[in-house]
């Protein structure tokens, strides 16, 4: 044997004599178990996934941002200040063009930019149809792009999360270790890239995309995967069009005592404005989602009323601040121009007038910046009513205030105020104003989508998969039996409150018992179950673990059960909350011998779970 061939004999033998050590062996498992519990939420993944997601969203916001910026929105303002005529056909045509888009290229031409991604969020466990991409950009820059009172944070928050959920469904194929619930995840962080680029604000784009869902709560399990997309989204942009702050205006370094109060008062006129604002634009939006009529005829009327607003303040006040477009240059022309107070006030009016002609009777986009502008233009035109020294100031409350009681986000409000104006210096009195319009407008929000926090939730519930405890023997009815039928072949045999429905072999819902109190019993032989049918049910696959289980029945829309649907569309079985219940019961029984903070943790479960 050469020589070189005994020293690798004699190290393989050492190698082999070091592992066999008994200390070596005693201590190993404990280091890997450690390491196992330091990364237990596998964060490693997300510093491969959440990088594309900001590279890709990044690249598609610049686009947008050149188009709509860059080049359309420009050309068609200084069209539109020359030749005031012009204002209101444009405006319908542009917003008709758009509904015709929305009505025959995608599914729901109700269901766009931010509100989608939140009700994806709530509902949909972050999966989104990703064949109406395109179409719906095109509709944002038809809407934002010739004058819609809307701006970018629509169509790139859309464009963020419906990236970001497209990725999850390809990264599964590429046999990355992803689960169901890292979706939401993925969809949250799109978001969050997609508002950081566009207003070139990585803070705020983070912070608003973990307040989005909710009015009093944070996303928290999509913190670090959004932080790296938003980053990294920024970036991207940055480097093609610069990083300096989207609205750059002198601040004051320092306020007075006094000022304090004043923001705070200055809170309290944003957040009845703000309230007043939100029931209106709801109201109007439910009212109009329920006319009868073609999609795009309602966008020609939207266009009609918000290029009247437009024309109204022309007329009124020559120059060229204009309450129309994404209005980014709105913000130099009310703190870099002398105006008066009636003109600011009739601004803010007319803006948020327009922002619910625009988009309550269904244009492609979102009011952040809406908002922002009227909370701007009240909040200067109040510092010149009180005679308070430093008009940015209170501009800046303004609209800190004004996003913060519109879209129940106080957090991302004073970042972007920080991040997009450069007035880090009014951080304290845009908290301070922030924090009082909030609590005045209550639970009022421009968004029919956002919830309030979600049921405590219990660790023990994610080990579990919704297959190993879902009821398999699936009693369902046809739709075509009468009802007189379903009560007295189904009811003498079975206990269930709800039951899924077919028209042969296809699923179409399912029909509660407490659904047949809308009917009188005269008229069970005359309607069938088809008629009761509720369509609008939840779907979830069996690997989908219990804890998105327990969030989706737990919803405001109180669901009575959740179908369980394989990849080809069959109905696997059903999961209700007594399945939960039943297997937290089955988990404690194996685990007697648990920790009490365990069987206090499903004491807590149970106890909420019957209150819900």
């Amino acid at each position: 044997m050469s020589r070189t061939g005994e020293i690798r004999k004699k190290k393989r033998r050492t190698v082999s004599w070091v592992l066999k050590h008994p200390l070596l062996r005693k201590y190993l498992p404990l280091v890997h178990e450690d390491l196992a519990a330091t990364y237990s939420r596998d964060l490693g993944k997300w510093l491969v996934i959440a990088p594309v997601i900001g590279l890709i969203t990044g690249l598609v916001i610049t686009g947008l941002v050149v188009i709509i910026l860059g080049r359309l929105w420009p050309a068609v303002l200084g069209y539109y200040l020359q030749h005031h005529w012009s204002i209101v056909p444009g405006m319908i045509l542009s917003f008709a063009v758009t509904g015709f888009i929305m009505q025959f290229w995608t599914r729901d031409p109700d269901e766009h930019s931010t509100e989608e991604i939140i009700s994806s969020y709530h509902e949909h466990q972050g999966d989104i149809d990703a064949r109406p991409f395109v179409p719906k950009l095109l509709s944002a820059i038809t809407t934002v792009g010739f004058g819609g009172s809307a701006a970018l944070e629509g169509p790139s928050i859309y464009g963020g999360g419906a990236i970001g959920s497209w990725l999850w469904a390809q990264m599964r194929r590429w046999r990355f270790s992803l689960e169901p619930r890292d979706r939401r995840i993925m969809l949250i962080s799109g978001a969050a890239a997609g508002m950081a680029a566009v207003f070139r604000a990585p803070l705020t784009g983070l912070v608003f995309a973990l307040e989005m869902p909710y009015k009093d709560d944070l996303a928290h399990e999509a913190l670090l995967p959004s932080l790296i997309a938003s980053v990294v989204s920024y970036v991207t942009l940055a480097s093609f069009l610069g990083s300096s702050p989207l609205f750059d205006f002198a601040s004051a370094t320092s306020f007075r005592g006094r000022d304090l109060l004043w923001c705070a008062a200055l809170g309290v006129v944003i957040g009845l404005t703000a309230m007043t604002f939100a029931i209106t634009f709801r109201r109007a939006r439910s009212f109009v989602i329920m006319w009868r009529m073609p999609h795009w005829m309602k966008l020609a009327v939207g266009g009609l009323f918000t290029g009247l607003c437009g024309l109204l303040f022309l007329t009124l006040f020559k120059g060229p601040l204009v309450p129309l477009g994404p209005n980014y240059e709105a913000v130099q022309l009310i703190l870099g121009m002398h105006h008066s107070t009636l003109e600011l006030i009739a601004f803010g009016a007319l803006k948020l007038c327009a922002t619910i002609f625009t988009l309550a009777l269904g244009g492609v986009s979102a009011m952040f910046v809406p908002l922002f502008l009227a909370g701007g233009s009240l909040g200067t035109a109040f510092a010149q009513l009180t005679h308070r020294p430093s008009v940015e100031l209170y501009a800046a409350v303004g609209m800190a205030a004004f996003i913060a009681a519109g879209y129940k986000t106080p957090l991302a409000a004073v970042a972007f105020v920080a991040e997009a104006t450069g007035g880090h210096a009014f951080i304290i009195p845009t908290l301070i104003g922030s924090a009082v319009a909030y609590a005045v407008s209550g639970d009022a929000s421009v968004s029919g989508e956002q919830r309030l926090h979600e049921s405590t939730k219990v660790h023990e519930l994610r080990s579990i998969a919704v297959g190993e405890v879902m009821q398999r023997h699936v009693i369902s009815v046809q739709a075509c039996l009468s009802l007189s039928e379903f009560i007295n072949f189904i009811s003498p045999r079975y206990r269930h409150t709800a039951f899924p429905v077919f028209e042969d072999q296809e699923l179409l819902g399912t029909i509660s018992w407490w659904s047949l109190a809308r009917v009188p019993p005269e008229k069970w032989r005359n309607r069938q179950v088809g008629d009761l049918t509720d369509r609008n049910v939840l779907k979830v696959s069996a690997d989908c673990d219990l804890m998105e289980a327990l969030r989706l029945l737990s919803s405001e829309r109180r669901h009575h059960m959740l179908l369980v649907i394989s990849a080809k569309g069959k109905l696997e079985g059903i999961l209700t909350k007594t399945d939960i219940l039943e297997a937290l019961k089955i988990r404690r029984e194996e685990t007697v011998e648990a920790p009490p903070e365990a069987t206090s943790n499903e004491r807590e479960f149970e106890n909420r779970t019957e209150a819900v």
